[in-house]
Formats: C-alpha cells, structure tokens, sequence
C-alpha cells in the first residue's frame, strides 16, 4: 500500500487553533493503542516468524512504527530526547535509504532478539516522549511546531497503513501452519450489516466527459501521490453495482479458467505455470467445495461474499473471461465521488470525500473477513470488504513532485511495475480510505483482501 509520504502542507505561519493539537493528540494516542491491541494474545513466537520476503512478523511492524515517530519525529525535533536503543535505528527501518542502513528486509524473522515484551518497552517510551512533546508544543518555533504536527499526522496514516499489514501477514504466517490456527473470533462489537445473498449482477451507467481526479488539498490529509489534482476525459462507463463473489468465481474455475492461456496476460499465464495457481490464495477443495484460511481459522466459503486474495493477473483475467474488464482508478474515482453525493444528499447521510458513508466493512467492525453487501445503495461496498484491482498502473499524476526530505522516498519510486487498488478492505482502518486513495502492488500479490470489481464501456 502507499508508503509514508507528506500531507499537504500549511503555510508556517498559519495560525493553529489549540483544539486541533487536543484532537492530534487524541488520535495519536487512539492509534497506538490500536496497533498493541492487535498483537494482544499472541506468544513471542508468532511475533516473531516471517513468513516470506513480502510480509513482516507482527514484532517489526510494532517496532517499525515506533521507529518512524522516533526518527522523525523525536530525534528531529525535541533535542531532550534520548533513544531506547540506539541499536534499534538499524534494525527498524524500512526503506529509507538518507536515513542510514537497515537490516536486510528477507531476514527480519531471524530477529529473535529484542523479543515483544522489549519491543512493547519500546513503543512506551516513544510514547511517553511523544506525549511530552505534545505538553511542550506551544513552546516551539512556529516551523517547528508545525512540522511536528504535520509529521504526527503523516505517522498516524502510516501506522493504520501498517496495521492491515499487521494482520494480512499473520493470516499468510497462520495459512501456513498445518493447524490453522484463529487470530481471534469475530467481535461481539459489531455485527455484519443484513446481507442480501446472491444479488443480481448489474452495471451502473456513468455518463464519462470531463473529471477532476485526485485529492485538492485543503487542511485534510492526503499522501503526495494522490496530488495534484487535475483533469482528464473519461468515455461513457459502466460499474458493476458489486464486488465479483466467491459464487462467481467458482464458476470461473469450473469452466477452466486457470487453465486456458488466452485468458491471461504472459507473465500472469507464466506465474499459473509455474506456482501451479488453481484458485485464489488459501482455497483448499474439501469435497465438492472449497474452504478457506481466515483470521479467524479456516472455513467454509462464503459464497455471496466477494472473493478475496487475488492477484492483478486473476482479476485481469476473470474480467476477460466474462467479457468485460477492469476499470480504470479514474473511473472508480468518479463513481466513488458521484456515489458519495449521492450519500450526502439522503436526510440521514453526513458524507465528504474524507469521511464517507460506505456499506462495507472495516478493521474496527472485528469481522476481519469480506462480507456480502448489504443491498443498500446503487454501487455498493466500493469502501471496505476488499480492495479492488484497477486497470491503471501506478504512475506519477501530471504535475507530480516528489515531497522533500526523506518522507519523498516512499512513493516516487515506487512508480514502476505497480497496479493500483481502491477501496479498502476488512483489514483496513474505517476512515482511513478516500475517494482518492490510491492503493498499489506488484500484479502479482496475493496475500493482500484484493478483489475485483467489472467495468465495461458505454456508448
């Protein structure tokens, strides 16, 4: 997903309203505790195991996080402060290259020192150091004060980011075990909205023309890769009215689509051949059916609710098979703002672009699975449930600069050989999505809640 990048910045000398910092603060504090709830219950061991190059045991991201605030933040800014462990800096960065070496990303599961009881230490002295910046915040520069904000800000998306990290590589390390093990039960705390099973496929026209995309800057947060903001033309669209199911997709498999290469692109075809892909990430034939891994052990397949743990490949390839295809992020972008108007104009709606009423479910609902939609609303479950595969490859927006400083590394680069995705998932924070997020992966990840979504064109 899109590494830690800056906000659209204020003017330095823009005035700040106090409040705002009590509310700053009170998210940071929100978010920490959410990350350490996440690792609640689980042994020294599962904390620590790395499951492949592309996940991270749930020990590093808590470390890593931490390590953000206390680069960033506390060694930058607040000159009292003295580190955990100076040690920690080489262990718990990510990529940032100006920041100095880091321990090879393979290897991270070979870190069986410090163990989680140190790495939870850890997170409260940063902690403990972040609250006394915050009591000493009016006191500093007004640049410096305002950096700092901007910088917590910045870490707050960047944690919630890494806690569906968190929990998409404990599902990869647990499908891995022979017991399957369950992370944990489906929370009490809130129950899956009514579902309407097996609801018609239909296509929502969208009339295309002229479309502003991208975030517009303003006081709410965006990462630099969703700016600036600009046009293009788009032509008459139509948009699925759901994720693709898990029904759907059986029938995919029945009629031999993971064996027929005319479906596929080369290298999704080439990845078939040689990982003998049969079906989505954690399906297994039991009988006549399919389980599935979960976050909360393996179970049978829901058939209603919207397939998850596909690559580009598969989601490009299903869309061909059905005679359609995939949108592009400028499509779902436009449908996901009209969708939103349309929220805000219902009596009991209250919905921006940043803060949207969406019929899908998040991390907070403690479902932790993709859930069938709910039948409300003309395109539903665009937020939440699953990430939806674009068409669109990752790639700068017009007018596109990198931010400053080492926060610039972490989308800028990263601008070849990506897919974007839209939407969040079930793992993802609620609140943490937009209508201008811009997801992305290589075409080949699996392990991530990514779906598909149809589109087709319109004359």
């Amino acid at each position: 997903m899109p590494r830690a990048t800056s906000p659209v910045r204020r003017r330095p000398d823009e005035p700040v309203d106090p409040a705002l910092d009590t509310v700053l603060r009170a998210r940071l504090v929100e978010t920490r505790g959410a990350t350490a709830a996440l690792a609640e219950g689980l042994s020294d061991a599962d904390a620590t195991v790395q499951s492949m190059r592309d996940a991270s045991p749930t020990k590093w991201h808590l470390a890593h996080t931490t390590w953000f605030f206390e680069t960033l933040v506390l060694a930058a800014h607040d000159e009292s402060y003295r580190p955990f462990d100076p040690r920690f800096g080489y262990l718990f960065n990510s990529y940032y290259e100006t920041l100095g070496e880091r321990h090879p990303r393979p290897q991270r599961g070979m870190l069986t020192r410090p163990d989680l009881a140190t790495v939870l230490r850890y997170r409260e002295h940063v902690d403990g150091a972040l609250d006394s910046l915050f009591e000493r915040l009016d006191t500093l520069a007004p640049e410096r004060a305002g950096s700092v904000r901007e910088l917590v800000e910045l870490g707050i998306h960047h944690e919630q980011q890494h806690q569906e990290l968190l929990l998409t590589d404990l599902l990869h390390l647990f499908s891995l075990n022979p017991l399957a093990p369950s992370y944990r039960d489906p929370s009490a705390r809130a129950a899956p909205r009514p579902r309407s099973a097996g609801a018609a496929l239909e296509f929502v026209e969208f009339p295309g023309g002229r479309a502003r995309i991208g975030h517009d800057g303003g006081s709410s947060f965006a990462y630099d890769c969703e700016t600036p903001p600009h046009e293009v033309w788009l032509q008459p669209f139509a948009l699925a009215n759901r994720p693709v199911t898990n029904r759907e997709w059986r029938a995919f498999i029945e009629d031999g689509g993971y064996r027929d290469p005319l479906l596929w692109l080369s290298d999704g075809w080439d990845r078939v051949r040689e990982e003998g892909w049969e079906a989505p990430l954690y399906w297994r034939r039991d009988g006549d059916g399919w389980k599935t891994m979960s976050l909360h052990g393996e179970r049978t397949l829901d058939p209603d609710a919207p397939v998850a743990h596909l690559s580009y490949y598969e989601a490009d390839a299903y869309a061909r098979w059905a005679g359609k295809r995939l949108p592009t992020e400028f499509e779902w972008e436009t449908a996901a703002r009209s969708v939103l108007r349309d929220a805000a104009a219902t009596p009991t709606a209250a919905s921006t672009d940043d803060a949207p009423v969406v019929d899908g479910h998040f991390a907070d609902d403690g479902l932790l699975v993709p859930m069938p939609p709910s039948g409300r609303g003309r395109v539903q479950q665009l937020f939440g449930d699953v990430w939806e595969w674009t068409s669109s490859a990752f790639a700068p927006y017009p007018g596109f600069r990198p931010a400053p400083g080492a926060a610039g590394e972490y989308n800028g680069k990263f601008m070849c050989g990506q897919y974007v995705l839209r939407g969040g998932s079930c793992a993802t924070p609620r609140g943490h999505v937009r209508a201008t997020y811009r997801n992305f992966f290589p075409p080949t990840a699996r392990w991530q809640f990514s779906g598909v979504r149809l589109a087709e064109d319109r004359s």
